[in-house]
């Protein structure tokens, strides 16, 4: 990293504070910012707030009133400038075009694409690029999208309440009526969380214990696409899951015919539950999953190592005798208060 400024590090870390502006909206595509200066002074800023809209650079490029400064001037970004036609062209062609002389880059974009593309042909157009600036903090912006390039995945999510005496359920439940351990803001929470992940699986058992909707009616936001496992098809057709409302996806052992928000997907009970919904969600452009489900669902991915990060809520009612939580070997990196609940951190250190 040669020819680099004290700046350099503020206005990409400026870069990600823009990029976040994005989160929940521009999946598949990656949350980019940038940011353009001349003398040490912001001359334009832009971010990428929806796939199929303009990137970072072309916003901030747009927002540059004085255009003769543009070259003179240094454009920081977060993820390496894309270099290929999708459904927007090329931004180091632009950047090229706009004669800008220096470009600071924070991650370079791990798509098959891209992936250094964009860098060679800035480079090799003349232009002065420095790359590998706040890479930590880039890489951690866009962890789903790295993780689906990179691990050929979805980037996981586990979440899961337990009450004060550790048990994650009823051992008896009353068919189609949840049993809340936690607080309405955890609750609230939660529904924020759908909105930013591209799908949320739950098993047979709270598929038809808790007949969830598993939507985000309790915040503004996108609903997650639905998936459901139900090897012998056994979920009520009445409950919340199977009314057609909102994409959902049942992975089954049986063959039925589809609906049209309603989708069958036939597994084989042979072979791994976990790698077959994964690569189903990796076929299928789904950069994320939260999985809510049961105790047998949530162990089944933690056993594979098939998770990124756990969270776990803790609330404060007893049962003295119950459903067992997962068993998660690991020490939580981060806790903090949700109303009367306190909630839990982990990551996966062993991937």
């Amino acid at each position: 990293m040669t020819n680099t400024t004290p700046q350099d590090e503020i206005f990409i870390l400026r870069c990600i504070q823009l990029a976040r502006n994005g989160f929940g909206t521009t999946a598949p595509n990656p949350m980019v910012g940038c940011v353009i200066v001349h003398n040490n002074k912001i001359i334009g800023e832009g971010w990428h707030y929806a796939s199929g809209k303009p990137h970072a650079e072309v916003m901030a490029i747009n927002s540059v009133k004085n255009t003769d400064l543009l070259d003179k001037s240094t454009l920081y970004v977060s993820l390496e400038p894309c270099s290929y036609t999708g459904k927007t062209p090329p931004c180091s062609d632009l950047i090229i075009e706009k004669k800008i002389p220096r470009v600071v880059i924070g991650s370079t974009d791990p798509h098959p694409n891209v992936s250094g593309k964009g860098i060679e042909r800035l480079r090799n157009a003349g232009v002065e690029v420095i790359s590998g600036i706040c890479k930590k903090e880039c890489d951690i912006l866009n962890k789903r999208f790295f993780t689906f390039h990179k691990r050929k995945r979805p980037y996981i999510i586990l979440k899961w309440a337990i009450t004060q005496d550790g048990f994650i359920a009823p051992l008896e439940q009353v068919q189609g009526k949840a049993f809340w351990i936690t607080c309405p803001n955890s609750k609230q929470l939660v529904h924020q969380w759908r909105s930013q992940e591209a799908s949320i699986l739950v098993g047979t058992n709270t598929a038809i214990k808790d007949n969830p909707k598993l939507d985000t009616r309790e915040v503004y936001g996108n609903n997650p696409i639905r998936l459901t496992i139900d090897r012998d098809l056994n979920i009520p057709s009445t409950h919340h899951l199977l009314q057609n409302d909102i994409p959902t996806v049942v992975f089954t052992a049986k063959e039925k015919e589809s609906l049209d928000k309603l989708q069958y997907e036939t597994l084989d009970w042979e072979l791994s539950i976990p790698n077959q919904i994964l690569d189903y969600c990796y076929k299928n452009n789904l950069q994320s999953i939260i999985i809510e489900g049961g105790t047998y669902l949530l162990q089944s991915f933690i056993d594979a190592s098939l998770w990124d990060e756990a969270r776990v809520f803790t609330g404060q009612k007893l049962l003295h005798n119950g459903i067992a939580q997962p068993i998660l070997k690991s020490t939580a990196c981060k806790e903090e208060k949700i109303g009367t609940d306190w909630l839990r951190y982990y990551k996966n250190t062993e991937q």
